[in-house]
């Protein structure tokens, strides 16, 4: 993601010294993203073999939280998903502590982010979130010791985070934008999601979070606001991205092909067809909040930057009419 601590070539060839992975070859930041720190690290063994990994640094979390993450991705990894593996030391530890943050080093996919994904792209990121959410259940069997405190521990965009940088964010917005915000709160507040199927899930699955070799998945990446959530909440973070016009609206048949390759292994049920409209809203409202937030208090950063909120106001307002065209369409 951006850059906001900087590593030198010696610090981190120091701090490699506790693994079994070669000599530092090469540092590279990675400039996309808002959240964490990461940079491409490539290293070479003595036989001459070079490997490239992800090297995270973690701006916001506490190095308590991040077991959670580091045995989900260990778990997807072994169950078949293509995903990052985490890199353990020579103490088979995965996470340490690199300029005061913690930090994790992970398995580099093949591919890259596509901007204008194609119909069997759609499919193929369907089709695996849906095998995602079905291991994920085995991983919430197997480590009980992440839910003992509650699920909410781990979901940094519940209803507590909408309610409080909805306060921070209120003031710096049009009156008009503050009556958007204000009604679709309590909309959500009076939205409850207790009867829908929950496990964990990504809930960031953008394009910007899936590498692709052609048409060929290499792989989800950025699992650091996995949680444990409703699963159709998470496919709905998802269709907002993948299956959208430059104006926003649904490219029908890129939704329809998303859609049926998730169902075919992981089908709705009657409850989440229900709260379907419901769930694209929640999804848009998250993230019209948050890059509020990130454009009225930027985090400073060598290479940071924000991304424009109006693209998921201007969406929230697409997802509130057409569940009023639906609901029309019913009543005829």
């Amino acid at each position: 993601m951006s850059v906001f601590t900087t590593i030198t070539q010696q610090e981190l060839s120091t701090w490699l010294q506790n693994y079994s992975i070669g000599a530092l070859v090469e540092l590279k930041g990675i400039s996309s993203g808002i959240t964490n720190t990461n940079y491409f690290v490539t290293t070479q063994t003595n036989d001459g073999v070079t490997t490239k990994y992800v090297l995270t640094l973690f701006e916001q979390n506490n190095i308590e939280e991040l077991p959670y993450y580091i045995d989900l991705m260990s778990h997807l990894a072994a169950h078949g998903i293509p995903c990052p593996k985490p890199i353990a030391d020579l103490q088979g530890v995965c996470l340490r502590v690199l300029n005061g943050k913690p930090a994790a080093l992970v398995s580099c996919l093949v591919g890259q982010d596509v901007q204008q994904p194609n119909l069997a792209q759609c499919a193929e990121v369907g089709r695996v979130l849906a095998q995602m959410h079905l291991a994920g259940q085995t991983f919430e069997a197997q480590f009980p010791q992440h839910f003992q405190l509650g699920n909410t521990i781990h979901n940094q965009r519940d209803a507590d985070w909408r309610r409080v940088t909805a306060q921070n964010v209120f003031a710096k917005l049009s009156e008009e934008e503050q009556q958007l915000l204000t009604t679709e709160l309590d909309y959500q507040q009076n939205f409850a999601m207790n009867n829908l199927p929950h496990g964990v899930v990504h809930g960031d699955l953008f394009r910007d979070n899936v590498l692709f070799d052609g048409d060929k998945l290499g792989g989800f990446i950025d699992f650091y606001y996995a949680c444990h959530d409703g699963l159709a909440y998470d496919v709905a973070i998802a269709v907002n991205d993948w299956c959208i016009l430059p104006d926003g609206y649904f490219d029908e048949e890129k939704l329809a092909t998303f859609l049926a390759a998730y169902q075919t292994v992981r089908p709705f049920n009657e409850a989440e067809c229900l709260s379907w409209h419901a769930l694209l809203r929640r999804a848009a409202l998250r993230f019209w909040l948050s890059r509020l937030y990130d454009f009225h208090f930027p985090a400073e950063g060598e290479l940071t930057h924000a991304k424009d909120p109006n693209h998921f106001k201007q969406i929230l307002q697409q997802r509130i009419a057409l569940q009023a065209a639906a609901a029309k369409a019913k009543d005829v």
